[in-house]
């Protein structure tokens, strides 16, 4: 059977291995931190409740999950938590029912609220998007604009700021990291500034405001929500940070 509110990704990151998914899976509290192995998860939007795997990420708040017909949908891991409850389906249907009952129940309207909260559902999933620039700012930009390498690179960056983004789907906020004077190593190439999330293994190096950092990780086209940031960095890894 095809499920028809798939959001297939374009390109994600696949996990290596069990180790690599348990990790992550605790970075986004889909697991416990003293789990030693994954469980099995349940997909339960649109009305539905389907067994499936967490195969990779496309970023920090983009999960990748496999159904058993092979299809591949993005879930913010946020919501995919929330399914996990053993109540999700019945606070959905209360939530529906509720918006029922603050209209007239005629069968047109019922219809139309029902739609609604599938809609919602939907948009739910697709979850936190990335503000995009006026199409007329980015026509003047065009004509700069970097071509990106897809694969792991070196680079080099300055921490500018720690700040926060709104996450929909958490009473907490998302911690970020705001980068200046952003360059590839080699080819040697400029970016300016640049973002990423405030991870545990960026936390463990206690980095302040003013310091350089030398690491390997891939570099995308993504606007920091509310800030005129335009890159965002994914997966940093074996990062040095340079004496003062």
């Amino acid at each position: 059977m095809v499920h028809t509110f798939i959001i297939q990704p374009e390109t994600y990151n696949a996990f290596e291995s069990e180790a690599e998914q348990i990790d992550k899976c605790k970075e986004w509290g889909l697991l416990s931190d003293k789990a030693s192995r994954s469980k099995a998860f349940f997909y339960k939007g649109s009305g539905k409740n389907l067994s499936c795997s967490i195969i990779g990420y496309v970023d920090n708040m983009t999960a990748v999950i496999e159904f058993e017909n092979n299809q591949k949908h993005c879930i913010h891991p946020s919501y995919l938590k929330e399914m996990q409850a053993s109540n999700y389906s019945q606070r959905i249907a209360a939530a529906v029912e509720e918006s029922v009952d603050s209209v007239e129940a005629d069968g047109v309207e019922l219809e139309i609220v029902q739609e609604a909260a599938q809609l919602t559902e939907e948009a739910m999933i697709e979850e936190p998007k990335v503000e995009e620039a006026p199409k007329v700012k980015a026509k003047k930009e065009k004509a700069q604009k970097v071509q990106l390498p897809e694969e792991k690179i070196k680079m080099v960056a300055t921490v500018k700021e720690f700040t926060t983004v709104p996450n929909n789907f958490s009473d907490n906020d998302d911690e970020v990291v705001i980068y200046e004077a952003v360059s590839i190593v080699e080819p040697e190439t400029e970016l300016g500034t640049a973002w990423s999330s405030h991870s545990n293994t960026l936390k463990k190096l206690e980095l302040a405001i003013g310091d350089t950092i030398t690491f390997e990780g891939k570099i995308v086209a993504k606007k920091l929500t509310k800030h005129p940031v335009p890159y965002k960095i994914n997966n940093p890894g074996k990062i040095q940070k340079e004496e003062s």
